[in-house]
C-alpha cells in the first residue's frame, strides 16, 4: 500500500502540534471538552477510533492491511452533541471528513441520491487538503517565477515605451521648429531631449506613468522658483496628446511615415538590463507599469440539476473539457494586477495533478472519516409500504460501502475497506437492532450518549469556548450594550430549558436557542437605540419575560 505520510497535513486545531502523532486520546477529549458539555463516553470513543487510524499506519505492512476501522454508532437524544462531536473532530484532525445525512438516500418509490456518492465527496475533500498542502509547499516557489516573468513581460514592453517617448520627443522639437521662425533646424530636437531628460530626472517612473503627471504638477514643475523650466507644462501636454493620438493614428499616416523614414538609418534596440529590471520591480517601481498578460478561461462545471448519476456527470464533464478547448484572452494590466494572475497561473502548474488524485486517494483510503447521521430514519418500522422498501433498499446499498468495496471516482478507484464510518441517531421510535443484521455487525462499536440533566444545561451556558451568553454578550457589545449574566439567571433559564424538555418535545440543548432569543428579543431591539449601556441579566428579569409562555401549554409549545 502507498506510503502516504509526506503529504498528509498536520493537525492544526490543537495549539502548538506539529504531527498527528501528537494527537493522543486524552488531548482529543480535553480539546472536545472544550466545545462539548458531558458525554465522555462517546468522547473516548472517537478519541481511540481516531488514535486507531495512526496507530495502524505504524505497524508493519503485512498486519496493516488486516486491522480495520473500529466503525461506531452514536446513541442518544437529539440535541446531546453527536453531530457536534463529529463536526469539531473534522476541524481538530483536518483529515478527509465529510458528514451525510442518511434521509437524503431515502425517497419514496426510488433510492434517491447514490449511496457512493458519499465516497466520491470524501474523495474531494481529501483532494482539496492535498491541493492546499501542496499550494503551500510551492508558494515561494511560484512567487520567485511570478516575479521572473513579470520582470521578463517588463523587459519586453521597455524598447517600446522609449521609442514611443522618442518619437513624442520629435513631435515637441517638430512643433517648436515650425512656430519659431528663423532659428536652426536641429535647435529644438536638442532643446526636446534636454526637456525629456529633465522629465526623467524629476520623473524616474516617466516612460511609464506620463498619465499621472497632471497638468498642476507640470506648471509648478515649469514655475519653480529656484530653477525654473520654461516650457515644461507645455512639454507635458504636447507628450500626453501624441501618447492618446497614437493609438488612433489612420494607417495611411502610419503607411506616409514610415516611406518617409523607410531609408533613414535605424536606431537599433537598446538592449535591456533584465537585473536592472528585476532590482526596480522589487522596488516597487513598476507597479503602474501596464503589461500584455494572457488569461484562460476555465470550461464551466457543469449542472445536472435532480439527475443523479455522479459518475456520468464526471465523464461528461471530462468529455466537454476535451471537446471544447479553455479560451485564452489577452489583458492589458498594471503590473500590482498582473502580478496575482501570474502568480496563481505559475502555482497551478507547480501543483502537480496526478499528484493530487494519487494521494487523494490515498489519504481517504486510510484517514478518511465518513459520519453518517439520522441513520435511524432508513430503519424500517415494519410496515411494508413503499417508503419503508425504500428504506431497506437504502441500508442494502450502504452494507457494501461500510464492509469495504471499490467506488469509482474521477481521481480514480478508491476502496472503502479502512475508511471509518461513525453513524449517529436519536433511535426514538426505532432501536439499532431493527437495523439489518449485516449492516449492525459493520458498526461493532455502540455509545451511549445520555440526556441532557439541569446541571448540564447550565454548564452549556458558560463553560463552552462560544457559549451562547458569550455570543449574546459579544454581539451587544457592537451596539455599546455591556450584557451581564447573572448566576441566578443562568440558573433559572437552565431550569425552564430542563422543564420544557421534560413536558414537551425533548430537543436537548436547542432548547436553549428558543429560550435566549425570547429573553433578549426586547433588547435586540431596543439595542441600537440604547447606544450606551449595562443591563444585567437576573433571575427577575428572567421571570418577567418566559414565565408567561412557559406556563401556558400552547405558548410553551409553539414559541418555546
Amino acid at each position: 500500500m502507498q506510503e502516504i505520510t509526506p503529504l498528509l497535513p498536520s493537525p492544526a486545531s490543537l495549539p502548538g502540534e506539529k504531527d498527528f502523532a501528537d494527537l493522543t486520546p486524552r488531548k482529543v477529549v480535553a480539546e472536545l471538552d472544550r466545545f462539548i458539555i458531558g458525554q465522555h463516553e462517546a468522547k473516548r470513543a472517537v478519541a481511540i477510533a481516531l488514535r486507531n487510524r495512526w496507530r495502524r499506519q505504524q505497524v508493519d505492512p503485512d498486519i496493516r492491511k488486516e486491522i480495520g476501522p473500529k466503525n461506531m454508532i452514536m446513541i442518544g437524544p437529539t440535541g446531546v452533541g453527536k453531530t457536534e462531536i463529529a463536526r469539531r473532530l473534522a476541524a481538530m484532525t483536518r483529515a478527509p471528513f465529510i458528514k451525510v445525512e442518511a434521509t437524503k438516500y431515502t425517497e419514496v418509490g426510488y433510492y434517491g441520491r447514490d449511496v457512493e456518492s458519499m465516497v466520491r465527496e470524501l474523495v474531494e475533500n481529501a483532494a482539496g487538503i492535498v491541493r492546499e498542502n501542496l499550494r503551500a509547499r510551492h508558494k515561494e516557489e511560484a512567487k520567485a517565477a511570478a516575479e521572473e516573468r513579470l520582470a521578463e513581460l517588463i523587459a519586453g514592453q521597455i524598447p517600446k515605451w522609449e521609442q514611443e517617448a522618442r518619437h513624442a520627443a520629435e513631435e515637441v522639437g517638430a512643433e517648436k521648429t515650425g512656430s519659431s521662425g528663423g532659428n536652426a533646424p536641429g535647435q529644438f530636437d536638442e532643446q526636446a531631449k534636454k526637456m525629456f531628460e529633465t522629465a526623467k530626472s524629476l520623473f524616474p517612473n516617466f516612460n511609464v506613468s506620463l498619465e499621472m503627471i497632471t497638468p498642476e504638477m507640470a506648471k509648478q514643475v515649469q514655475d519653480n522658483p529656484n530653477f525654473p523650466i520654461p516650457g515644461f507644462a507645455d512639454f507635458i501636454k504636447n507628450m500626453k496628446e501624441q501618447a492618446a493620438g497614437s493609438a488612433s493614428a489612420p494607417e495611411a499616416e502610419a503607411e506616409k511615415d514610415g516611406s518617409e523614414k523607410k531609408d533613414a538609418p535605424q536606431e537599433p534596440p537598446r538592449k535591456v538590463d533584465l537585473g536592472e529590471v528585476r532590482r526596480r520591480l522589487a522596488a516597487g517601481e513598476y507597479e503602474d507599469a501596464v503589461v500584455p498578460v494572457t488569461t484562460e478561461r476555465k470550461f464551466p462545471q457543469m449542472v445536472m440539476g435532480s439527475f443523479d448519476a455522479d459518475g456520468m456527470e464526471n465523464d461528461l464533464q471530462n468529455m466537454f473539457e476535451n471537446v471544447f478547448s479553455r479560451k485564452k484572452t489577452f489583458q492589458e494590466l498594471p503590473v500590482r494586477e498582473a502580478r496575482e494572475l501570474i502568480y496563481e497561473r505559475e502555482l497551478e502548474r507547480l501543483v502537480d495533478r496526478e499528484k493530487v488524485n494519487e494521494q487523494a486517494i490515498a489519504i481517504a483510503e486510510n484517514y478518511g472519516i465518513i459520519f453518517i447521521d439520522e441513520i435511524d430514519k432508513i430503519v424500517s418500522s415494519g410496515n411494508q409500504n413503499s417508503a419503508d422498501v425504500s428504506r431497506q433498499g437504502v441500508q442494502r446499498d450502504l452494507l457494501p460501502i461500510v464492509e469495504g468495496t471499490t467506488v469509482k471516482t474521477k481521481y480514480g478507484f478508491i476502496s472503502t475497506e479502512h475508511v471509518l464510518f461513525i453513524a449517529a441517531g436519536a433511535f426514538h421510535r426505532v432501536k439499532p437492532s431493527d437495523l439489518m443484521p449485516e449492516l449492525q455487525g459493520r458498526f461493532p462499536i455502540r455509545v451511549e450518549l445520555s440526556a441532557l440533566t439541569e446541571d448540564d444545561f447550565c454548564r452549556i451556558l458558560t463553560e463552552p469556548h462560544g457559549s451562547l451568553t458569550k455570543q449574546y454578550t459579544a454581539m451587544m457589545k457592537t451596539e455599546g450594550v455591556d450584557l451581564v449574566f447573572e448566576e441566578d439567571a443562568i440558573a433559572a433559564l437552565a431550569k425552564y430549558a430542563h422543564d420544557l424538555n421534560q413536558t414537551s418535545q425533548n430537543i436537548g440543548a436547542r432548547r436553549l436557542y428558543t429560550i435566549m432569543e425570547r429573553l433578549l428579543e426586547e433588547l435586540s431591539f431596543e439595542a441600537p437605540d440604547m447606544k450606551m449601556g449595562r443591563v444585567v441579566i437576573n433571575a427577575s428579569y428572567v421571570a418577567e419575560r418566559l414565565d408567561k409562555a412557559a406556563s401556558d401549554e400552547d405558548l410553551s409549545k409553539f414559541i418555546l
